[in-house]
């Protein structure tokens, strides 16, 4: 049933968004061609660049999200808010993120804020936006150099996706080879892959040194690399296999699910006021991936909008994108509350726990990743007969961390692109792709290595639906400009806003006045929302703009 509304919401809700707020022009020429660099402006095949988009969007979000959600507000409500915010906020927030950047020459959301609402504006949230992306690359390298070490076959299927994409970008984009021949080809190397990292775990040697320094350094290399590389060459056809990685899971994972019919084990609701806060405002900032995230509007704004052909590809790419994300959260959702148990005493055929609460609070071990794919391969090992508990565990941890690959390198050509269009008109070295890449990375890498993103890690949720609720508010000011209906976006985004606010407003009452205050984490939050009151501020007075005085828009 949850399928089926997402898919009705699709094509009744997604393409009313279309025709009332978009109207695409197939003939319009889009900044993939209009200012195409080989760089990062490269028109994409449809498939590839649905691929890019979906990989990036997800990431780890709509396997943590849903699975911290069930653990503390139950299943139903969760369930409940992936499949509405996805229909009428999430996928309406990415689709018109990414065709008001398509008409305004590919521009970041943050720099249409400084077009359409104000110069100040631009750089408060550009500043925002790009401290945001820092943090998550800070955040996920470390989720990816751990994986790398504790589950050591993994590493030679993501080394070996990394090549395999390289030869399949040459392949397509300059021998001109069909797209049919390569996904084939992709999906033998890429199963090839799996049972290489199956048979041959490998970890570093010992005498190397701490394995964790060599991963993260070895990331924040990549991270480097693949930012400032043509984007045809290895990050979109990497994301197009990792996009076929994370649908057979998405695929398996609902086939143990129904295959297995195992009973639900996790209650439909466990508190109105659980350990995370109250059910509203909390449970929205918990679960962003799945329903909405504002880092959604990043991607597509950002990377996404540079490699599409045609106005009339953005629907399915990225309202399209978004219900397939919202699919997997469904996913996660039951294979966790059907996968795992609720309480008493369950082991899995490693001799390590299978309930829930265990698995979620086993501190360095443990986690919502490691909920997911322990779960994941309970449920699978019941289900499909040919599929080994330590077989799911792999796929899990493959999927898990190739998506963690994607927005690791999508982040740092992110912050650059922020970096360059927000402060490179003052600050010419910010033009060179090398330096702004390295200039976002450099306090990625200090909060890695330091711990110190653990200091404003807890409020990221909060800030990263404060980006959607301000996209929301620039997408507005841009509808009354061209004369399009505004109250798709103004409702959504004021929920999303409001909501922010008062979970913003919980958590730093929450630091100030706990057993032990964290005023840093207080003023954070004060900040933030001080940012969002600003930035309405200023775009409040051009929503009120008639249609007989549009905003400036290309």
């Amino acid at each position: 049933m949850s399928l089926v509304l997402l898919g009705l919401g699709y094509h009744l809700y997604g393409r009313l968004i279309e025709r009332r707020c978009v109207e695409p022009d197939p003939d319009a020429v889009t900044p993939a061609f209009e200012l195409r660099d080989g760089i990062d402006y490269e028109p994409a095949r449809p498939l590839m660049l649905f691929g890019h988009h979906f990989t990036n969007i997800a990431g780890a979000g709509p396997i943590v999200g849903p699975v911290v959600a069930v653990a503390y507000f139950g299943w139903a409500s969760t369930l409940a808010w992936v499949i509405l915010g996805t229909i009428f906020i999430g996928g309406v927030h990415d689709y018109l993120a990414l065709m008001v950047s398509a008409r305004n020459g590919g521009r970041a959301i943050s720099e249409i804020a400084g077009r359409l609402v104000g110069r100040r504006a631009a750089v408060v949230m550009g500043l925002f936006v790009w401290l945001a992306l820092v943090l998550i690359i800070a955040v996920f390298a470390i989720l990816a150099a751990q994986t790398l070490i504790t589950a050591p076959s993994v590493v030679i299927p993501n080394v070996g996706l990394l090549i395999v994409a390289m030869f399949l970008g040459v392949a397509i984009y300059r021998l001109g080879h069909s797209l049919r021949l390569a996904t084939l080809i992709g999906a033998i190397l890429l199963a090839l892959l799996l049972w290489a990292g199956l048979s041959y775990p490998l970890e570093l040697p010992a005498g190397l040194g701490d394995p964790f320094s060599i991963w993260f350094a070895v990331l924040m290399l990549y991270c480097l690399l693949a930012s400032v590389l043509p984007i045809w060459f290895l990050e979109q056809p990497r994301d197009y296999l990792s996009s076929m990685l994370m649908v057979l899971g998405i695929g398996v994972g609902f086939i143990a699910i129904f295959a297995a019919n195992a009973p639900v084990n996790a209650p439909a609701h466990v508190a109105v006021v659980g350990e995370q806060g109250p059910i509203w405002p909390m449970l929205f900032i918990l679960v962003a991936c799945g329903a909405v995230s504002g880092f959604h509007a990043l991607v597509a704004s950002g990377t996404t909008v540079k490699q599409l052909e045609n106005e009339s590809q953005g629907l399915v790419i990225s309202y399209g994108s978004m219900v397939l994300e919202a699919a997997q959260a469904v996913s996660v959702i039951f294979l966790v509350a059907a996968g795992l148990y609720w309480a008493g005493e369950h082991l899995g055929p490693d001799g390590k726990s299978l309930v829930l609460q265990d698995v979620i609070t086993a501190g360095e071990e443990g986690g919502p990743a490691v909920v997911f794919i322990r779960g994941f391969a309970s449920l699978t090992a019941r289900g499909i007969p040919f599929l080994s508990f330590q077989a799911g565990i792999l796929l899990a941890a493959i999927v898990l961390n190739a998506t963690l690959l994607d927005t690791l390198d999508t982040c740092t050509r992110l912050g650059r692109f922020v970096l360059t269009e927000t402060f490179g008109d003052r600050f010419t070295p910010l033009q060179n792709r090398w330096i702004a890449s390295i200039i976002t990375l450099l306090p990625a890498a200090y909060l890695g290595v330091s711990g110190a993103w653990e200091t404003i890690w807890p409020v990221f949720g909060a800030a990263n639906q404060l980006i959607a609720g301000l996209a929301f508010l620039v997408i507005a000011v841009y509808m009354v400009g061209v004369g399009r209906p505004k109250a798709y976006v103004v409702w959504p985004g004021l929920f999303v806003l409001v909501t922010t606010v008062a979970a913003l407003m919980y958590q730093a009452y929450g630091f100030v006045v706990g057993d032990a205050p964290n005023y840093v984490l207080a003023g954070v939050c004060v900040v933030l929302i001080a940012l969002a009151v600003y930035v309405s501020t200023e775009a409040l007075p051009r929503l009120r703009r008639s249609r007989e005085e549009p905003v400036a828009a290309e």
